[in-house]
């Protein structure tokens, strides 16, 4: 009876190091503001300023407008259905801070505010889904 539980136990420490690691395993849903809304050309418009169009194929893109598809990590601060709130940092590129309220699944609001290429920035416009990408 000792050979057999010698042997289980070395078993069940893997199984239960292997249940652990895909306990810690990053989540890859999409925040809870972002559900509802949808991917494709989007207008976004800033008071006194020209409007300019952006091509959303992932909703985070809305989150990070100044820094594009740069790779950064970001934190949410704050998430619910009508509004959402992240840090991030994009290492040498810079970093920054977005509030996006909901309005619809086509029109929101986004106010951001950081670094860019050595510079800062500060921003609020009315995004506006237009269409799909061209």
């Amino acid at each position: 009876m000792a050979k057999i539980s010698l042997r289980i136990i070395p078993l069940a420490a893997a199984a239960m190091t292997m249940m652990g690691m895909a306990s810690a395993a990053p989540t890859t849903t999409s925040p809870i503001a972002l559900r509802g809304l949808e991917t494709g050309e989007w207008e976004l418009h800033e008071r006194g300023a020209e409007s300019r169009k952006l091509c959303v194929s992932d909703l985070r893109q809305l989150l990070q407008v100044r820094h594009g598809r740069t790779l950064c990590r970001s934190m949410t601060v704050d998430d619910s259905h009508q509004s959402i709130t992240v840090n991030y940092d994009c290492a040498a590129a810079g970093n920054g801070r977005t509030q996006l309220r909901v309005e619809t699944a086509r029109l929101v609001q986004i106010n951001s505010q950081g670094v860019a290429n050595g510079a800062p920035f500060a921003f609020s416009v009315e995004g506006r889904r237009v269409g799909a990408c061209h």
